[in-house]
């Protein structure tokens, strides 16, 4: 068995459902959970996204919000004060531009403010079952373990590889699986390699 085989069996037994984890109800909402989860967990961007879309509970109320208050309901993530100013500005570009909707235009998305290449892969695969394979830290740490990529290798390098590699596979399936397996298995600190079904193809072995 090829062990990209060996890889997908195994994610696909570890998470047969597998789902970004943070929350949203409409596509500005996932774009802009993505942009404020950049050096930030999932589960401390969801306690802030709960608050701050309810309190403005529309694109358009959140292209007006003052910029204080989105401050304060953001406080608790990294770089909030850039972040604060990105969720307004893109608000307002969103609904200039497009309605109010997030379009399926890679080039206009990595236009907006605080939304680079990676953030834009999550949403086109999400929104729009694009096949992108975005790399973050969980992806680029798993991928160098199973030695798919290597250390000194891009962020683009390491995506390109995983696309080629993973070529006849569901790759946006594979990209949740990645980052559930990084964050909950094959960590930074005390990996749990002692039961892992992928041990033999591991430079951790």
């Amino acid at each position: 068995m090829k062990n990209s085989d060996i890889i997908v069996n195994y994610l696909d037994e570890l998470f047969p459902n597998p789902k970004c984890e943070l929350e949203f109800s409409t596509d500005y909402e996932l774009l802009i959970a993505v942009m404020l989860s950049a050096q930030t967990k999932d589960s401390r961007v969801n306690e802030v996204t709960r608050v701050l879309y309810k309190k403005y509970p529309s694109v358009e109320a959140l292209s007006k919000a003052n910029i204080n208050d989105v401050k304060l309901i953001i406080k608790s993530i990294g770089t909030y004060n850039i972040k604060a100013l990105n969720v307004i500005e893109i608000s307002k570009r969103l609904l200039h531009d497009y309605s109010g909707h997030v379009p399926n235009n890679r080039e206009y998305l990595e236009s907006l403010p605080g939304v680079g290449h990676k953030t834009t892969n999550v949403v086109l695969a999400m929104l729009f079952d694009n096949p992108c394979f975005a790399v973050d830290t969980h992806v680029k740490r798993v991928s160098n373990r199973l030695k798919i990529a290597k250390d000194d290798d891009s962020l683009i390098d390491i995506e390109n590889k995983l696309t080629k590699y993973f070529k006849n596979y569901k790759i946006n399936r594979l990209h949740h699986q990645f980052v559930l397996f990084g964050r909950y298995y094959c960590k930074a600190i005390n990996p749990l390699c002692q039961n892992c079904k992928l041990k033999s193809i591991c430079i951790k072995k």
